[in-house]
Protein backbone atom coordinates (compact mmCIF):
# COMPACT_ATOMS: atom_id res chain seq x y z
CA UNK A 1 0.00 0.00 0.00
CA UNK A 2 1.55 3.25 -1.01
CA UNK A 3 1.64 6.03 1.81
CA UNK A 4 -0.24 8.33 -0.81
CA UNK A 5 -3.55 8.29 -1.59
CA UNK A 6 -6.81 10.05 -3.54
CA UNK A 7 -9.85 9.89 -3.07
CA UNK A 8 -12.30 11.05 -5.98
CA UNK A 9 -15.11 12.66 -4.67
CA UNK A 10 -18.33 11.86 -6.62
CA UNK A 11 -22.01 13.04 -5.85
CA UNK A 12 -23.25 9.90 -6.91
CA UNK A 13 -26.81 9.64 -8.65
CA UNK A 14 -29.48 7.21 -8.85
CA UNK A 15 -28.83 6.18 -12.46
CA UNK A 16 -26.43 3.01 -13.20
CA UNK A 17 -24.88 4.41 -16.38
CA UNK A 18 -23.52 7.49 -14.57
CA UNK A 19 -22.00 5.54 -11.66
CA UNK A 20 -20.33 3.28 -14.22
CA UNK A 21 -19.29 6.41 -16.25
CA UNK A 22 -17.35 7.48 -12.94
CA UNK A 23 -16.05 4.56 -12.19
CA UNK A 24 -14.61 4.47 -15.73
CA UNK A 25 -13.18 7.83 -15.28
CA UNK A 26 -12.03 6.67 -12.26
CA UNK A 27 -10.35 3.81 -13.61
CA UNK A 28 -8.79 5.78 -16.19
CA UNK A 29 -7.62 8.54 -13.65
CA UNK A 30 -5.92 5.58 -11.25
CA UNK A 31 -3.81 4.81 -14.52
CA UNK A 32 -2.22 8.32 -14.78
CA UNK A 33 -1.42 8.71 -10.71
CA UNK A 34 1.05 5.47 -10.36
CA UNK A 35 2.25 7.36 -7.39
CA UNK A 36 -0.90 7.23 -5.68
CA UNK A 37 -3.55 4.75 -4.39
CA UNK A 38 -6.43 5.77 -5.79
CA UNK A 39 -10.37 5.28 -4.51
CA UNK A 40 -13.57 6.78 -5.38
CA UNK A 41 -16.82 7.40 -2.93
CA UNK A 42 -19.64 8.99 -3.35
CA UNK A 43 -21.98 11.81 -1.25
CA UNK A 44 -25.11 10.00 -1.84
CA UNK A 45 -27.07 7.68 -4.08
CA UNK A 46 -24.39 5.00 -4.55
CA UNK A 47 -21.53 3.51 -1.96
CA UNK A 48 -19.33 3.35 -0.98
CA UNK A 49 -19.40 6.80 0.49
CA UNK A 50 -17.29 9.48 1.24
CA UNK A 51 -15.98 8.19 4.77
CA UNK A 52 -15.92 4.50 3.90
CA UNK A 53 -13.94 5.82 0.94
CA UNK A 54 -11.70 6.97 3.18
CA UNK A 55 -11.99 4.80 6.00
CA UNK A 56 -10.83 2.31 3.38
CA UNK A 57 -7.43 3.83 2.22
CA UNK A 58 -6.37 4.57 5.83
CA UNK A 59 -7.01 0.95 6.68
CA UNK A 60 -4.78 0.40 3.46
CA UNK A 61 -2.02 2.36 5.46
CA UNK A 62 -2.48 5.64 3.57
CA UNK A 63 -1.41 8.66 5.92
CA UNK A 64 -1.68 11.52 3.43
CA UNK A 65 -4.93 11.55 1.54
CA UNK A 66 -6.20 14.21 -1.24
CA UNK A 67 -10.01 14.40 -1.55
CA UNK A 68 -10.32 16.01 -5.07
CA UNK A 69 -14.10 16.80 -6.20
CA UNK A 70 -15.08 15.05 -9.00
CA UNK A 71 -17.84 18.22 -9.59
CA UNK A 72 -17.34 21.08 -12.13
CA UNK A 73 -18.04 24.17 -9.80
CA UNK A 74 -17.63 24.98 -6.02
CA UNK A 75 -21.18 25.31 -4.66
CA UNK A 76 -22.69 23.66 -1.95
CA UNK A 77 -21.54 20.11 -2.23
CA UNK A 78 -17.58 21.62 -2.79
CA UNK A 79 -18.26 24.52 -0.01
CA UNK A 80 -19.80 22.48 2.63
CA UNK A 81 -20.49 18.73 1.95
CA UNK A 82 -17.29 17.60 0.99
CA UNK A 83 -15.41 19.44 3.42
CA UNK A 84 -17.74 18.26 6.37
CA UNK A 85 -17.02 14.88 5.32
CA UNK A 86 -13.33 15.27 5.55
CA UNK A 87 -13.29 17.51 8.12
CA UNK A 88 -15.47 15.10 10.45
CA UNK A 89 -12.98 12.17 9.32
CA UNK A 90 -10.08 14.05 10.30
CA UNK A 91 -11.27 14.88 13.52
CA UNK A 92 -11.46 10.87 14.17
CA UNK A 93 -8.21 10.20 12.76
CA UNK A 94 -5.33 12.51 13.90
CA UNK A 95 -2.53 10.49 12.58
CA UNK A 96 -3.78 11.02 8.90
CA UNK A 97 -3.40 14.33 6.74
CA UNK A 98 -6.38 14.93 4.53
CA UNK A 99 -6.36 17.89 1.94
CA UNK A 100 -9.37 18.33 0.06
CA UNK A 101 -8.14 20.13 -3.18
CA UNK A 102 -10.39 23.28 -5.11
CA UNK A 103 -12.91 22.32 -7.41
CA UNK A 104 -12.14 22.40 -11.54
CA UNK A 105 -13.68 25.73 -11.94
CA UNK A 106 -13.00 27.37 -15.40
CA UNK A 107 -10.50 25.98 -16.87
CA UNK A 108 -8.50 26.35 -20.24
CA UNK A 109 -8.40 22.70 -20.63
CA UNK A 110 -11.93 22.10 -20.27
CA UNK A 111 -12.89 24.91 -22.39
CA UNK A 112 -10.85 23.22 -24.96
CA UNK A 113 -12.82 19.71 -24.39
CA UNK A 114 -16.03 21.68 -23.99
CA UNK A 115 -15.43 23.38 -27.33
CA UNK A 116 -14.72 19.62 -29.17
CA UNK A 117 -17.39 18.04 -27.63
CA UNK A 118 -19.49 20.57 -29.20
CA UNK A 119 -17.66 20.31 -32.64
CA UNK A 120 -18.46 16.93 -32.53
CA UNK A 121 -22.15 18.20 -33.83
CA UNK A 122 -20.87 19.98 -36.68
CA UNK A 123 -23.43 20.43 -39.49
CA UNK A 124 -23.59 24.25 -40.53
CA UNK A 125 -22.31 27.42 -40.08
CA UNK A 126 -21.67 28.61 -36.84
CA UNK A 127 -22.18 31.90 -37.44
CA UNK A 128 -25.91 31.21 -38.38
CA UNK A 129 -26.23 28.87 -35.06
CA UNK A 130 -26.92 29.71 -31.17
CA UNK A 131 -25.09 27.29 -28.75
CA UNK A 132 -27.05 26.27 -25.50
CA UNK A 133 -25.01 25.93 -22.31
CA UNK A 134 -26.26 23.96 -20.00
CA UNK A 135 -25.42 23.85 -16.45
CA UNK A 136 -26.38 22.12 -13.33
CA UNK A 137 -27.95 24.91 -11.66
CA UNK A 138 -27.54 25.34 -8.07
CA UNK A 139 -28.40 27.93 -4.98
CA UNK A 140 -24.86 29.78 -5.38
CA UNK A 141 -25.33 32.95 -7.52
CA UNK A 142 -21.13 32.23 -7.57
CA UNK A 143 -21.51 29.02 -9.17
CA UNK A 144 -24.04 30.11 -11.62
CA UNK A 145 -22.61 32.63 -12.98
CA UNK A 146 -19.71 30.50 -13.83
CA UNK A 147 -21.87 28.69 -16.35
CA UNK A 148 -22.34 31.94 -17.57
CA UNK A 149 -19.22 32.83 -18.13
CA UNK A 150 -17.89 30.00 -20.15
CA UNK A 151 -21.22 30.42 -22.67
CA UNK A 152 -19.75 34.02 -22.79
CA UNK A 153 -16.13 31.78 -23.39
CA UNK A 154 -17.37 29.30 -25.71
CA UNK A 155 -19.74 31.49 -27.90
CA UNK A 156 -16.55 33.86 -28.20
CA UNK A 157 -14.13 31.78 -28.87
CA UNK A 158 -15.73 29.13 -31.49
CA UNK A 159 -17.53 31.83 -33.83
CA UNK A 160 -21.30 31.48 -32.99
CA UNK A 161 -23.71 33.51 -34.30
CA UNK A 162 -25.22 33.84 -30.80
CA UNK A 163 -25.45 31.61 -27.27
CA UNK A 164 -27.76 31.68 -24.41
CA UNK A 165 -27.38 29.74 -20.74
CA UNK A 166 -29.75 27.46 -18.61
CA UNK A 167 -29.93 25.05 -16.03
CA UNK A 168 -31.52 22.05 -15.42
CA UNK A 169 -33.20 23.26 -11.98
CA UNK A 170 -32.77 25.32 -9.09
CA UNK A 171 -32.39 28.75 -11.16
CA UNK A 172 -33.23 29.73 -14.18
CA UNK A 173 -33.86 30.06 -17.08
CA UNK A 174 -34.63 26.48 -17.27
CA UNK A 175 -33.91 24.36 -20.25
CA UNK A 176 -37.43 24.66 -22.17
CA UNK A 177 -38.08 27.96 -21.72
CA UNK A 178 -34.38 28.87 -22.87
CA UNK A 179 -35.13 26.46 -25.79
CA UNK A 180 -37.99 28.27 -26.48
CA UNK A 181 -37.01 31.96 -26.45
CA UNK A 182 -33.54 30.39 -28.82
CA UNK A 183 -36.02 29.54 -31.27
CA UNK A 184 -37.96 32.43 -31.74
CA UNK A 185 -34.05 34.77 -31.98
CA UNK A 186 -34.52 33.44 -35.84
CA UNK A 187 -31.26 30.70 -36.18
CA UNK A 188 -31.28 28.28 -38.16
CA UNK A 189 -29.99 25.92 -35.90
CA UNK A 190 -29.47 25.03 -32.17
CA UNK A 191 -26.73 23.36 -30.35
CA UNK A 192 -27.48 22.13 -26.93
CA UNK A 193 -24.51 21.32 -24.44
CA UNK A 194 -24.72 19.71 -21.28
CA UNK A 195 -22.05 21.37 -19.21
CA UNK A 196 -21.87 18.03 -16.97
CA UNK A 197 -18.96 15.53 -16.62
CA UNK A 198 -21.35 12.27 -16.63
CA UNK A 199 -24.77 11.15 -17.62
CA UNK A 200 -27.53 10.93 -15.19
CA UNK A 201 -31.15 11.66 -14.67
CA UNK A 202 -30.50 15.47 -15.26
CA UNK A 203 -28.66 14.85 -18.43
CA UNK A 204 -31.19 12.38 -19.92
CA UNK A 205 -33.84 15.05 -18.83
CA UNK A 206 -31.84 17.85 -20.93
CA UNK A 207 -31.88 15.48 -24.42
CA UNK A 208 -35.38 14.23 -23.86
CA UNK A 209 -36.91 17.88 -23.58
CA UNK A 210 -34.84 19.44 -26.61
CA UNK A 211 -36.60 16.61 -28.77
CA UNK A 212 -40.03 17.59 -27.21
CA UNK A 213 -39.18 21.59 -28.13
CA UNK A 214 -37.50 20.89 -31.36
CA UNK A 215 -40.72 18.74 -32.51
CA UNK A 216 -42.75 22.46 -31.88
CA UNK A 217 -39.98 24.42 -34.40
CA UNK A 218 -39.59 22.00 -37.48
CA UNK A 219 -37.87 24.42 -39.19
CA UNK A 220 -35.10 24.32 -36.99
CA UNK A 221 -32.17 22.17 -36.77
CA UNK A 222 -31.37 20.99 -32.83
CA UNK A 223 -28.27 19.08 -31.96
CA UNK A 224 -27.92 17.79 -29.16
CA UNK A 225 -23.86 18.07 -27.89
CA UNK A 226 -22.07 14.94 -25.69
CA UNK A 227 -21.22 16.24 -22.34
CA UNK A 228 -17.52 15.71 -21.31
CA UNK A 229 -17.42 12.41 -19.75
CA UNK A 230 -13.96 11.49 -20.21
CA UNK A 231 -12.22 13.66 -22.56
CA UNK A 232 -9.01 13.02 -22.21
CA UNK A 233 -8.25 17.30 -21.18
CA UNK A 234 -10.78 16.30 -18.43
CA UNK A 235 -8.49 13.17 -17.13
CA UNK A 236 -5.50 15.85 -17.65
CA UNK A 237 -7.29 18.60 -15.21
CA UNK A 238 -8.28 15.99 -12.43
CA UNK A 239 -4.72 14.94 -12.61
CA UNK A 240 -3.68 18.79 -12.69
CA UNK A 241 -5.79 19.15 -9.36
CA UNK A 242 -3.86 16.60 -7.73
CA UNK A 243 0.05 17.78 -8.43
CA UNK A 244 -1.29 21.11 -6.98
CA UNK A 245 -1.49 19.80 -3.47
CA UNK A 246 2.27 18.69 -3.64
CA UNK A 247 3.20 22.24 -4.73
CA UNK A 248 1.49 24.66 -3.04
CA UNK A 249 -1.95 25.14 -1.21
CA UNK A 250 -4.78 24.26 -3.49
CA UNK A 251 -7.24 26.98 -2.45
CA UNK A 252 -10.42 27.41 -4.00
CA UNK A 253 -11.55 31.06 -5.18
CA UNK A 254 -14.01 32.33 -2.59
CA UNK A 255 -13.69 36.12 -3.47
CA UNK A 256 -18.09 35.69 -4.20
CA UNK A 257 -18.52 33.26 -2.23
CA UNK A 258 -21.86 33.68 -0.38
CA UNK A 259 -20.65 31.99 2.89
CA UNK A 260 -17.56 33.98 3.24
CA UNK A 261 -18.89 37.95 1.58
CA UNK A 262 -22.10 39.13 1.81
CA UNK A 263 -23.80 38.41 -1.29
CA UNK A 264 -26.87 40.55 -2.76
CA UNK A 265 -30.09 38.38 -1.88
CA UNK A 266 -28.27 35.89 0.06
CA UNK A 267 -27.51 37.78 3.03
CA UNK A 268 -28.93 35.16 5.20
CA UNK A 269 -25.96 32.36 3.96
CA UNK A 270 -23.20 34.55 5.65
CA UNK A 271 -21.18 32.87 7.71
CA UNK A 272 -23.27 29.66 7.52
CA UNK A 273 -22.19 26.59 9.84
CA UNK A 274 -20.56 24.33 7.44
CA UNK A 275 -22.55 20.96 7.32
CA UNK A 276 -23.18 18.26 4.98
CA UNK A 277 -26.89 17.89 3.85
CA UNK A 278 -26.83 14.38 2.27
CA UNK A 279 -27.73 11.99 5.71
CA UNK A 280 -31.37 10.95 4.39
CA UNK A 281 -29.92 9.84 1.25
CA UNK A 282 -25.98 8.54 1.90
CA UNK A 283 -25.19 5.72 0.26
CA UNK A 284 -28.66 4.41 -0.55
CA UNK A 285 -27.67 2.93 -4.08
CA UNK A 286 -29.24 3.02 -7.27
CA UNK A 287 -31.52 0.66 -7.31
CA UNK A 288 -34.75 2.29 -5.71
CA UNK A 289 -34.30 0.59 -2.22
CA UNK A 290 -35.00 4.60 -0.62
CA UNK A 291 -38.33 5.93 -0.79
CA UNK A 292 -38.78 9.57 -1.91
CA UNK A 293 -41.78 12.08 -2.52
CA UNK A 294 -40.93 13.65 -6.11
CA UNK A 295 -40.50 16.92 -3.97
CA UNK A 296 -37.75 15.17 -2.21
CA UNK A 297 -34.20 16.18 -2.32
CA UNK A 298 -33.31 12.76 -4.30
CA UNK A 299 -34.41 15.09 -7.10
CA UNK A 300 -30.65 16.75 -6.90
CA UNK A 301 -29.23 13.88 -9.12
CA UNK A 302 -26.33 16.32 -9.95
CA UNK A 303 -24.89 14.11 -13.11
CA UNK A 304 -21.54 15.27 -11.67
CA UNK A 305 -21.99 18.75 -13.06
Amino acid sequence: MKERAVLICGHGSRDPEAIREFEEFAAALRARLADYEVANAYLEFARPVIRDGLLSLYRQGARRIVAVPGMLFAASHVKNDLPSEVNSFALEKPDVEIRLLRDLAIDPKLLRAAAERIGDTEGGGRGQSLLLVVGRGTSDPDANSNIAKLTRMLWEGMGFGWAETAFSGLAHPRVAAALRRAARLGFARIVVFPYFLFTGVLVKRIYAETDRVAAEFPEIAFAKAPYLKDHPLVIDTFAERIAESESGDPAMNCQFCKYRVQMIGYEKDLHAVQEAHHHHVRGIGTKGDHDHSPNDHSLDDSSFG
